[in-house]
């Protein structure tokens, strides 16, 4: 590759297809919870606006992360690491953290919540591109390579553990072990790691009551239908009923109170109802599109700092994608992940936005 930069206004087809993935997410977020909202709220239209509100903040989030220059993250690395760590260590001890099902995922702010885990994200893959462009071979040494990154992103990810958010945690580990992989870590090491996980993620599963019975129904749901199977019965039916073409926008049935969580976690479920197998491989198109946006950024990225985290960026939208949609299709046991830009939720859309701007940074200086 050359090493020029090529000056670049914009990359219209990854703001493009963001906007796309942002506007199906607004119509399928009112679709799954207009029955839900006026049931609970008074107001069809409660989540939509709320929504809606988060999508104008997102874009002002994209916006930042479009100016601010790619040297602050390098130069504030450890601020931004260490303060994200503070902040989920408020979120836990301060009494300001909102409980929902057992988890204390969210930091109350007043007219709004935060959830830091998903800042957490953005800051590990920020932290570890940080490591391997400044190591570069040296990643293929355990003890000045492999152990440090390891060991500092293990602190960030037991934080969001603490927190009881398997399903981030899931994505971060798995954004590591990607990064550390592609930048040139012997495979020995990596296979190791994973091997000496086994018994953490065991006793993780096994010592938190909900998480085993999720791992019991993803093996059968039909013995627990009742209970912890019924969300992924409820999801299967779903899917059944959207056929090929779907029943059509709105009209979807298990978002009548029958799937739990139809706007957020499952509302890949809903759109496999109403669009239909069409509808899902569209929207499997447009998140293939944009990781492989990421990628090619990445690719041509103007210095390695800029590759890896476009790299990351990439990577927690494309394991994430498969996370959340095998999950609800039954091929995974039941995390509690949200769907990028289209399941309800502001924390998650507006750092969604944020690295999305990020991403336009880079590829506007990309290299020839």
């Amino acid at each position: 590759m050359s090493s020029s930069v090529e000056n670049r206004h914009l990359d219209y087809s990854l703001l493009i297809v963001t906007i796309c993935l942002v506007a199906l997410g607004l119509t399928m977020v009112y679709s799954s919870s207009a029955i839900l909202a006026k049931d609970k709220f008074g107001s069809a239209n409660h989540y939509l606006m709320r929504e809606i509100i988060y999508a104008v903040m997102g874009a002002g989030a994209l916006i930042l992360g479009r100016k601010i220059p790619i040297e602050f993250y390098n130069r504030a690395i450890y601020f931004i690491f260490f303060g994200t760590i503070f902040i989920l260590l408020v979120t836990l001890v301060s009494g300001l953290g909102i409980s929902a099902g057992g988890a204390t995922r969210w930091l109350n702010l007043g007219i709004l919540s935060f959830q830091p885990s998903e800042m957490a994200k953005l800051a590990l893959v920020m932290f570890i591109a940080y490591a391997l462009a400044k190591k570069k071979e040296k990643v293929r040494q355990f003890m000045m390579g492999f152990l440090p990154v390891m060991m500092m992103s293990g602190v960030l990810i037991a934080f969001v553990l603490a927190g009881r958010d398997l399903g981030n945690a899931t994505v971060m580990s798995a954004v590591v072990f990607a990064m550390l992989f592609i930048a040139g870590t012997r495979l020995t090491y990596l296979v190791s790691a994973i091997l000496l996980s086994f018994p953490l993620l065991y006793m993780l599963i096994i010592s938190v009551d909900y998480r085993r019975r999720r791992i019991l129904s993803f093996l059968n749901p039909w013995d627990y239908q009742t209970e912890a199977g019924f969300q992924i019965i409820q999801s299967y039916v779903a899917f059944h009923a959207g056929g090929l073409f779907g029943q059509g926008l709105g009209e979807g049935k298990q978002k009548l109170f029958y799937l739990p969580a139809a706007h957020t976690d499952f509302i890949f479920s809903v759109i496999g109802e109403e669009l239909g197998l069409i509808g899902v491989f569209v929207v499997f198109g447009l998140f293939m599109f944009l990781v492989y946006r990421a990628l090619t950024i990445a690719w041509r990225a103007s210095d390695n700092f800029s590759y890896y985290l476009a790299l990351g960026i990439g990577l927690i939208f494309g394991i994430q994608v498969i996370i959340n949609t095998g999950v609800v299709m039954g091929l995974l046991p039941t995390k509690g992940l949200t769907l990028p830009f289209i399941s309800y939720g502001g924390s998650s859309l507006i750092m969604s936005l944020f690295s999305v701007g990020i991403l336009l940074n880079i590829s506007s200086r990309m290299k020839t």
